[in-house]
């Protein structure tokens, strides 16, 4: 379609190359995006936790950089909502374990992937020797999960033993 427009110099033809394009594209774009989020769960809410591994205050500053990072990359360029749930600041600086919510479409395909230990090695900005020093922060993805379960235990199937210590320490 696009040489026999450009041979006639047909720009009615010309135009509807490009739309039936652009058409395409978005086409080639949901597909690839279905066939990433193929998981059940990737369609749902994200709740993130970080947690400050060794390194001292320089992992919990990580820690602060990842959460910052996380924060802008969901609303500036997703558009998605985040709500801190649970905070614990650091000693000096930084966080020592932040639990957040992340509610959009898709947040959980897109963020799962970053579940894992995280490193940073950089020249300290706490070091007064401008030493490298390697931090590590531990990154947990889950899907928020809005469906409640009933589990009935029939007592039948309860069986409970109770022990008591006869030697020093118990009684006798």
């Amino acid at each position: 379609m696009l040489e026999l427009s450009e041979e006639s110099g047909d720009e009615e033809l010309a135009a509807e190359f490009k739309d039936s394009y652009a058409g395409l594209c978005i086409a080639v774009d949901r597909w690839e995006q279905e066939t990433l989020f193929s998981d059940p769960h990737d369609k749902r809410n994200a709740l993130v936790s970080l947690h400050a591994g060794a390194g001292g205050t320089e992992a919990q500053d990580w820690v602060e950089i990842l959460f910052r990072m996380y924060g802008r990359w969901a609303t500036q360029q997703h558009g998605f909502k985040v709500e801190v749930l649970d905070y614990l600041a650091g000693d000096e600086a930084g966080i020592k374990s932040i639990t957040f919510l992340v509610t959009g479409v898709n947040a959980y395909g897109y963020l799962k992937a970053e579940r894992g230990v995280h490193r940073l090695v950089r020249i300290s900005p706490f070091d007064s020797s401008g030493r490298r020093h390697t931090s590590f922060a531990s990154v947990d993805v889950i899907p928020e999960v809005e469906e409640d379960t009933e589990v009935e235990i029939n007592p039948d199937d309860l069986h409970m033993d109770t022990y008591r210590a006869s030697g020093p320490g118990g009684s006798m």
